[in-house]
């Protein structure tokens, strides 16, 4: 998936190809912020009310949003934020994580214009946003992010989650004979003692391998291809041989997983990388766990914090409490197609297991309290997106016929956003929420009150 959609030599997301755009109806996918700027109006919102909670602090606030897109969703806050002059005063910083050269300049003639200057700094770029001046910085991985603990950050990630790397494991009944190598990157590894493992239950990894010959396969819960499709994939998903290093290893770190070992032909899908993210996410707001001796890959990381705030926001599809299972697809003109078929020209996603992601948060750090996942359409409601519309429906029907025709886009989008039949984004769509400990107080959008 990493290579797939990153790699800087042909990756979806970081190769510029004339006449692309992966976002919009004339994309491959459109996503809330595109169809309405009241989304990120109110994520801008929920912000303040945070802010406001936690002490209205006037210095070191910081905007971190990862996998920004083509920047729309940072825009509509910015632009809504502006009516809040002592919290967009104390901002210090918008950081805008984004690995993508081709997404960063669109993110910055957004935000910025053309007329302000981008400057490469040591931890990436910077420029001044349209909106009072206020700095932006570019940077390609969240470690590169200042990570102080006196400051304030509020973190969002929408759509982001669903596109990071997931391993594929498949349960096995016990095996009448020991298993005597794993498999290895290079090939079959020997054991120096045979494992009696093999007599119990075993995991083993799904792997991708080459189809021979080419035959229409997809992912066990996705339709196959017909014959009218873009390609017939070079690839498929193959069950390991043997028990392989992360077979041994990623299914036995919750007892989510190892429940359903015994079970054999159980699939479940990990991301481990999510896990280090929204770890990332949790020792910023919260500070690390010392005691527990928590690791990430940044030493700089792992900090202590004596007074937790700010917050973060992750939006993204997938289970409330079950864990994914066969759900890799790629994604081309708003359809679902086989993930192994031209690599670096459709999108590749998974669900994602939220979780696991409030495991790894509360792990990560004592300093933080984890909320929700509430569907997309409640979380709308709840922070007020009826109220809103009207208010952009009452401006927009003073143009007369032009403005009748406003108003009609404006409700349907509102629609889009919370409707919850069928595959509708409102239940689709999932929010979670990652705020400072503080005794069981939930937040706004998340049946709590604001408090001034």
């Amino acid at each position: 998936m990493r290579q797939c959609l990153t790699n800087p030599e042909g990756g979806y997301y970081t190769t510029k190809t004339q006449g692309r755009d992966q976002f919009g109806s004339k994309g491959d996918f459109i996503t809330s912020p595109e169809i309405s700027q009241v989304f990120g109006e109110l994520l801008g919102l929920w912000v303040v009310a945070e802010w406001m909670t936690q002490g209205r602090k006037r210095s070191g606030v910081e905007l971190v949003e990862v996998g920004p897109g083509r920047g729309t969703l940072m825009d509509d806050m910015l632009r809504a934020l502006r009516n809040f002059k002592t919290f967009t005063s104390s901002i210090e910083s918008v950081y805008l994580v984004e690995a993508s050269k081709p997404l960063r300049e669109k993110q910055k003639e957004l935000l910025c214009g053309d007329a302000e200057p981008l400057e490469e700094i040591d931890i990436g770029w910077r420029s001044r946003s349209k909106y009072g001046g206020i700095t932006v910085t570019w940077c390609e991985d969240i470690r590169f992010v200042p990570n102080d603990a006196s400051k304030t950050p509020f973190i969002i990630a929408h759509e982001f989650f669903d596109a990071l790397p997931i391993h594929a494991f498949q349960s096995q009944a016990p095996s009448p004979t020991q298993q005597s190598t794993i498999e290895g990157l290079n090939g079959p590894i020997p054991l120096n003692k045979p494992s009696s493992a093999s007599r119990q239950p075993q995991w083993r990894e799904l792997m991708v391998t080459p189809t021979h010959p080419p035959t229409a396969i997809s992912t066990s819960s996705r339709p196959s291809l017909s014959s009218n499709s873009l390609n017939m994939p070079d690839f498929q998903l193959s069950l390991a041989k043997a028990s392989t290093p992360t077979s041994l290893v990623l299914p036995e770190t919750s007892q989510r997983y190892k429940a359903l070992k015994s079970r054999p032909d159980s699939v479940i899908e990990i991301s481990p990388e999510s896990h280090s993210y929204v770890a990332e996410f949790a020792h910023r707001i919260g500070g690390a766990n010392q005691s527990r001796g928590f690791q990430t890959t940044d030493s700089t990381s792992r900090t202590s914090k004596p007074s937790p705030s700010g917050g973060a926001l992750i939006i993204d599809y997938g289970p409330s409490a079950t864990i994914p299972t066969s759900t890799l697809r790629g994604i081309k003109a708003h359809k679902l197609v086989s993930p192994f078929v031209s690599p670096g020209e459709i999108d590749i996603s998974a669900d994602v297991d939220f979780t696991a992601l409030a495991e790894a948060a509360l792990n990560a750090s004592e300093g933080v309290e984890v909320h929700g996942p509430i569907e997309q359409g409640d979380w709308l409601e709840l922070m007020g997106m009826k109220e809103r519309v009207e208010m952009l429906c009452k401006n927009a029907s003073k143009s007369g016929t032009e403005g009748e025709e406003t108003v009609k886009r404006i409700r349907s989008a509102a629609t889009r956003l919370v409707e919850k039949g069928g595959g509708g984004m409102g239940r689709l769509y999932k929010f979670l929420a990652i705020t400072p400990e503080s005794g069981g107080r939930r937040p706004v959008g998340f049946g709590g009150e604001l408090r001034m």
